[in-house]
């Protein structure tokens, strides 16, 4: 078994606090932003930022779904940690500047993935699937930002 890792990235015309802002909504821009992989999203408690708890469902794959309960914590101002209560997933959202007004979101996921050949084929084409998945959520906030 070893970790499994997908990392996104995109560059956005605006500051970074107003991006930062929007992807810590979990109540009102996080959902407008969910691609159809994602199934019965629901905020469970808090809706801003750190405190928050989600969830929703994933389509990773055709025949893959996870079931995910994700809990937000904030651990600095650029930075979202989102951790699976149902699995070993770690996705965190870092907000960094970019010139005098720009800002580029990096999504890194994590996991620990399965042994063996499975787990082979988990760590070659896992992260390839979330990292198109991520994208779209990283293009819908591009729309939602203006």
């Amino acid at each position: 078994m070893g970790k499994v890792h997908a990392t996104t990235e995109r560059t956005y015309g605006a500051a970074p606090a107003e991006v930062y802002e929007a992807l810590a909504d979990y109540a009102v821009t996080r959902p407008k932003l969910l691609p159809a992989q994602y199934s019965e999203y629901e905020v469970r408690a808090g809706g801003q930022g750190a405190g928050t708890q989600v969830h929703w469902k994933l389509q990773a794959t055709e025949k893959r779904v996870r079931d995910c309960l994700f809990t937000v914590s904030a651990p600095s101002p650029e930075k979202l940690v989102e951790t699976d209560a149902n699995s070993s997933m770690v996705i965190t959202w870092t907000v960094s500047a970019v010139g005098e007004s720009g800002s580029r979101v990096t999504v890194e996921a994590s996991w620990t993935g399965a042994g063996g050949i499975g787990g082979f084929f988990e760590r070659t084409f896992a992260p390839k699937g979330l990292n198109r998945i991520h994208d779209q959520v990283l293009a819908n906030l591009a729309a939602e930002l203006g």
